[in-house]
C-alpha cells in the first residue's frame, strides 16, 4: 500500500436507483500514468470526482486512500497533495496569464515573493513567458491548456487528475501536451488520466483500466489488453515459391495467399509465440523474406469489452 498513490476497494456511487460505479477496485503505483477508459456514462468523471474529494462515495464503498490518506477520515489531507484539471479550462480569460498564476499562488497562501518566483518558473517551464502579460482570452487552445496545468502545479501536487486534458486540441498541441504529461511523471508525480482518445492512453499510460456498466471490464498494460482480443496474426512473405511451399508444410494450419506467396497464422504477437514460429521455420531450413506482426489495437479492445463503437467519452456529472 505504501507504494500506491491511489488505492480504492469496492468504490461505489449511485444516484437514486441508477448505479454509476459498482464495486470498482483501483491500484495506482506512485510515479506512473494510469488511464481510465469507458463509453459515455461509464463513470470515469464520477470516479475522478470521488478520488479528488469533490463528491462522496456511497457508504457501502470499501477503503479508499489517496496519497496515503483515508478519503473519508481525512479529505483535507488529500486536497493538499492533489491537483485537478477538468474537461474545461479553469483559466480566467479576462486577466493575463501571469495574473492567473499569481491568483493561484494567493489561493495557496504563498508569500508574495515566493508566489512570483513559482509563477515565473512555471510560466517559463510551459513556454508561456512571452505571453505572460497578455490576456488569457487571446491564448490558443493549447496555450490555455498549458496555463491551466501550470496553475494546477503552483501547489506542487504529487498526484494529478487530468480529465480529458487534450479535448479540442489540434494534433500538434495534443502531442505537446503528451510531452508535458511525460515530463511530470519524471519528477515523481502520479497522473490519473481519463481520455476520449484511445491513442492517447496507448501512448502515455503505464496501465489502462476499461470501465463498462459501472465495473472494471479489464485492466493491464496496453499490450496486455490488446492480447485479450482475438484476431492477432503473423504474416510471412516469401519470394521463392519453393520456400513458400515448404514453410506452409512446416507451419501447418495457415491461411495461404498463393499469389502473394504469403502465409498468415494466428498469434498473440508475444516473444514466445514468435520464437515458436521461427524455430519451426529453422527446423525446416526455411527463411521468410518478410515477417510482420499484426495485433489488435485499443479500438478493437474497447469494442470487444464494451460492445460499443462510441469513443470513450462521458458528459460531466
Amino acid at each position: 500500500m505504501t507504494d500506491l498513490a491511489i488505492a480504492a476497494n469496492g468504490l461505489r456511487k449511485s444516484y437514486g436507483d441508477k448505479t454509476v460505479l459498482d464495486g470498482v477496485d483501483l491500484a495506482v503505483p506512485k510515479g506512473t500514468i494510469f488511464s481510465l477508459l469507458g463509453p459515455n456514462g461509464a463513470g470515469k468523471t464520477t470516479a475522478v470526482k470521488i478520488l479528488s474529494t469533490l463528491i462522496s462515495p456511497d457508504p457501502t464503498s470499501g477503503e479508499i486512500r489517496v496519497g496515503g490518506h483515508d478519503l473519508t477520515a481525512d479529505p483535507q489531507a488529500i486536497r493538499a497533495v492533489i491537483g485537478v484539471t477538468g474537461q474545461f479550462s479553469a483559466v480566467d480569460g479576462l486577466i493575463t496569464g501571469e495574473e492567473n498564476m499569481l491568483l493561484m499562488a494567493d489561493l495557496h497562501h504563498l508569500p508574495k515573493r515566493e508566489g512570483r518566483r513559482v509563477a515565473a518558473e512555471l510560466l517559463e517551464r510551459f513556454d508561456l513567458t512571452d505571453a505572460a502579460k497578455k490576456p488569457a482570452c487571446a491564448y490558443s487552445g493549447g496555450m490555455k491548456r498549458r496555463l491551466d496545468i501550470a496553475m494546477m502545479l503552483v501547489g506542487d501536487p504529487r498526484i494529478i487528475f487530468l480529465d480529458e486534458p487534450t479535448t479540442g486540441l489540434d494534433p500538434r498541441a495534443r502531442h505537446n501536451m503528451w510531452q508535458i504529461i511525460r515530463d511530470l511523471v519524471t519528477t515523481g508525480v502520479t497522473v490519473f488520466l481519463t481520455t476520449q482518445y484511445l491513442e492517447e492512453a496507448d501512448m502515455l499510460a503505464d496501465r489502462i483500466a476499461v470501465l463498462h456498466n459501472g465495473t472494471l471490464a479489464a485492466e493491464g498494460t496496453a499490450e496486455e489488453l490488446k492480447r485479450i482480443v482475438p484476431g492477432g496474426h503473423v504474416r510471412l512473405r516469401f519470394t521463392d515459391p519453393t520456400a513458400y511451399r515448404n514453410a506452409a508444410t512446416a507451419l501447418g494450419d495457415t491461411t495461404r495467399d498463393d499469389e502473394a506467396l504469403a502465409l498468415q497464422l494466428p498469434s498473440d504477437g508475444s516473444q514466445r509465440a514468435l520464437r515458436a514460429i521461427l524455430d519451426r521455420l529453422d527446423t525446416a531450413g526455411v527463411e521468410a523474406d518478410e515477417l510482420t506482426v499484426h495485433t489488435p489495437d485499443l479500438d478493437d479492445v474497447f469494442f470487444a469489452l464494451t460492445g460499443s463503437t462510441d469513443q470513450p467519452k462521458e458528459t460531466a456529472r
